[in-house]
């Protein structure tokens, strides 16, 4: 075997092991018992043991001098073991399985901690934890910036002083565009019974329709809904309010634009160094335009509303522009994975701020949770009410994912901009989205990104699929006409 074939042989091993790893991740999310967290802690530090030796192995080093590289494909896999061995290699073991064991008991404290409405239950796990991923950050560092470090684990090239500059330029038109909606009468909501079965019915036809392979995957009901796997094993959450399915539905539509994304990169890299999405920026890229330019748009929105009329009969809207109100109805709102396309970033950018400040050490974490109140009420213009609906309600920090935050926002960023190279490709677009046809749409996005893995860089991705550099101006011109056109503004 030539150096270049032992590398992926011990590549792809340690893919598998990771893979049974993140399997562990949503057995805890979904069926594992509350009794059992303390164990997972240990089983999960033991897995992140096995994993952290097998991505540092001297050999590996020894093979990258030698490798050579035949090929696009063999290129991108020496350059992404490259990164993940210099990244593993700086961080000591005796850390990662620390981390791995600190967060899996996390997620229960914190879980536990939401349900109670107390949140001083889980400041001090949320103290070790930020601790625990500071240390990480200055091991990855080197002296250079410590979030980026660790913005790095999920978006690989950004920098928070680029992504500062971007969400900038956001803020002063989202903000205006919700001034200006909030002034004019709210829209007719739902009304009638919602059956949960019928709910998760309903969910399960739609994500077929957006083309999840149901015979690689499966759906299973969480508190936060998330996306497992990759290539042949993609499981996603949903979840159910009794009141109002288009959580349900837009749950599951979002996490099945994540796992449509990994269930359709090419079978060739599956078990790869490339075998999975870009990076996380350009993985919200897929959920945020399946779940918000493509099924919130108002012509799917049409072919929506007579499905769930066949399935909970009356809805107390018939008039179909009526109901794509409803489905983009912009108010306030606590819940960031419930807050409209107008003020979702608002959420992502605040998390963006404070997690920077805890990481840097200018915000302790005792002060989290009246940090998060005041700028949440200059931000939105109303305080938060409970802990479930202010610093408790995302599951991110409890599992340590500092510098996961920003790459929401950036993914919608990105979402805009495949958004009107799609729209430039397919002009009848909103007549298949009328007949509830989606092919053509997703066929598009996975013939020009969801296919590559991680062949290119996340930016490249997005450059290559749109025919022009990422910016923030697609995603805010192309929510200014939506809601114009909607509020009639």
């Amino acid at each position: 075997m030539s150096a270049y074939d032992e590398l992926m042989a011990h590549a792809r091993e340690t893919e598998a092991l990771a893979q049974v790893a993140g399997r562990l991740g949503w057995d805890q999310e979904t069926v594992m018992p509350r009794g059992a967290a303390e164990q997972r802690g240990e089983e999960s530090a033991a897995m992140e043991g096995v994993l952290h030796a097998r991505r540092t192995d001297p050999r590996i080093g020894e093979w990258l001098e030698t490798a050579e590289a035949e090929g696009d494909v063999a290129a991108a896999n020496l350059r992404e073991i490259r990164r993940s061995f210099e990244r593993s290699r700086k961080v000591p073991a005796k850390l990662a399985a620390e981390i791995a064991r600190v967060t899996s008991v996390a997620q229960g404290v914190w879980a536990e901690a939401r349900a109670d409405e107390d949140v001083s239950a889980f400041l001090p796990t949320l103290e070790r934890v930020v601790a625990l991923r500071r240390e990480e950050g200055e091991a990855l560092a080197q002296g250079r910036d410590v979030y980026d470090a660790l913005l790095d684990n999920y978006e690989p090239g950004a920098t928070a002083a680029e992504l500062d500059a971007m969400f900038g330029a956001l803020r002063p038109r989202l903000v205006a565009l919700r001034e200006a909606i909030l002034a004019k009468p709210q829209p007719k909501g739902l009304s009638g019974s919602f059956d949960e079965a019928a709910q998760l019915a309903l969910s399960r036809e739609l994500a077929e329709v957006f083309g999840y392979d149901l015979k690689r995957g499966r759906i299973d009901k969480a508190v936060h809904p998330f996306c497992s796997g990759s290539g042949n094993d993609v499981r996603l959450t949903t979840r159910t309010e009794a009141d109002d399915p288009f959580n349900c539905f837009y749950s599951t539509i979002h996490e099945v634009g994540h796992a449509s994304y990994e269930q359709s990169v090419e079978q060739r890299h599956l078990l790869t160094p490339i075998g999975s999405g870009a990076s996380m920026g350009v993985h919200e890229s897929q959920s945020r335009i399946y779940e918000n330019q493509l099924a919130r748009s108002p012509a799917f929105a049409g072919w929506l509303m007579g499905r769930m009329r066949g399935t909970f009969g009356d809805l107390g809207i018939d008039d179909p522009m009526d109901f794509a109100r409803a489905v983009n109805r912009v108010s306030d709102n606590y819940i960031r994975t419930e807050a409209d396309e107008v003020q979702y970033n608002l959420h992502v950018l605040m998390r963006f701020d404070l997690e920077r400040a805890l990481i840097s050490g200018d915000l302790a974490v005792a002060d989290l949770e009246a940090a998060w109140n005041d700028r949440f009420a200059a931000d939105f213009g109303f305080a938060v009410d409970k802990p479930s609906n202010g610093c408790l309600q995302d599951v991110h920090w409890s599992v340590g994912l500092m510098g996961y935050f920003p790459t929401y926002s950036l993914g919608n960023v990105y979402a805009g901009c495949l958004h009107e190279a799609l729209r430039a490709a397919r002009p009848d677009l909103d007549a298949e989205l009328a007949r509830g046809d989606l092919s053509g749409a997703t066929g598009w996005l996975r013939e020009n990104v969801q296919r590559h893995g991680s062949l290119m860089r996340p930016r490249e991705v997005i450059e290559r699929a749109c025919g022009f550099a990422p910016s923030e101006a697609p995603l805010l011109d192309y929510l200014e006409t939506k809601f114009g056109a909607l509020y009639d503004l």
